[in-house]
């Protein structure tokens, strides 16, 4: 069997437990503990995820290859693989959120408040969270974070969500500067 084939099967395997998990437990930060356990056993199988079988062409310094999504939108589970500096603004996703390390350093920053009646209230950071080989991160539908990635070192995550990034509504980013509140705009999200 390739590896192709391995990952497949291993990555089927694991959404089949993890849909399991959401539909006996719901989304809880409990639930998403025990999605982020597996997962962590899917990011440990390193050679299901050789990097000379998700190179960044030249300049391209981050790439993003869908593992699996469900026919419904739900379940969306890519890697992400990047040598570039990533700072994110600080953003939200309306749905669960579970992020793990295969290699590298992806620091996520989690914020406190959620943007008032009229997106007034002030975001507040709360923690940071470093995601690396072996951990993870999990994020409920409310929860707003920013990603910080070093530019030069090949990072390597599995990011999995509740339902796929063409059916998330409402996005929200906040900037810091302005102290605002934005629609998401992914071309403004990522700043290299």
């Amino acid at each position: 069997m390739s590896v192709t084939e391995q990952r497949s099967s291993a990555v089927a395997e694991t959404l089949s437990r993890i849909r399991a998990i959401e539909a006996e437990q719901g989304v809880s930060r409990a639930s998403l503990a025990a999605i982020r356990s597996e997962l962590i056993g899917l990011s440990a199988r390193r050679d299901l995820f050789p990097q000379d079988e998700f190179p960044l062409s030249e300049g391209q310094g981050e790439r993003f290859e869908k593992l699996s999504v469900d026919p419904d939108g739900r379940f969306e589970l890519y890697l992400e693989v990047a040598d570039k500096a990533v700072d994110t603004l600080p953003h939200n996703h309306t749905t669960w959120a579970v992020v793990v390390g295969i290699r590298g350093l992806e620091l996520n920053r989690l914020y406190e408040g959620e943007g008032g009646v009229a997106g007034e209230a002030p975001l507040k950071l709360r923690e940071e969270v470093p995601v690396t080989a072996g951990s993870g991160i999990c994020m409920m539908p409310d929860d707003f974070h920013s990603i910080h990635m070093e530019k030069g070192d090949l990072n390597m995550h599995l990011h999995l969500y509740g339902i796929g990034f063409a059916h998330m509504k409402d996005r929200l980013m906040f900037d810091p500067a302005s102290g605002t509140y934005l629609p998401y705009d992914p071309r403004l999200a990522v700043e290299d």
